[in-house]
């Protein structure tokens, strides 16, 4: 059973920081992308910033120069460092990792969610 358990959200002034953590638990799983989403209520979950195995970032255009997303392949966990922190940010954030699930017969491509954090930035 693979877990992601998030950790770090909560309440900010405008112009703070944050840092979200998101690990990974479970055997027989290789984690290929990690990245992370958020969603207002009533709204579809939008892509906020996104890390590729190799290292490779992309981010939505709201977030690019104020968020950095990272990983430590060791400890299985990707991390979302939020600076200049704006209310418009404010919203329900979710880690996801995809990669290869070998539990079974044939190994198969899967995708998990966290949980969600709250951020809420006031103005």
């Amino acid at each position: 059973q693979v877990q992601l358990v998030e950790s770090g959200g909560g309440l900010v002034q405008a112009g703070g920081s944050l840092r979200l953590s998101c690990a990974v638990s479970g055997s027989a799983f290789k984690i290929n992308n990690m990245g992370w989403f958020r969603q207002d209520p009533g709204k579809l979950r939008d892509l906020v910033a996104h890390i590729t195995t190799d290292g490779s970032t992309n981010y939505a255009d709201s977030v690019k120069g104020r968020f950095t997303i990272s990983r430590d392949n060791d400890k299985n966990t990707v991390y979302l460092q939020m600076n200049s922190l704006k209310p418009e940010d404010t919203a329900v954030y979710f880690c996801n990792v995809d990669g290869t699930d070998y539990h079974g017969i044939v190994a198969r491509d899967v995708a998990y969610w966290g949980q969600g954090t709250q951020v809420t930035v006031s103005s």
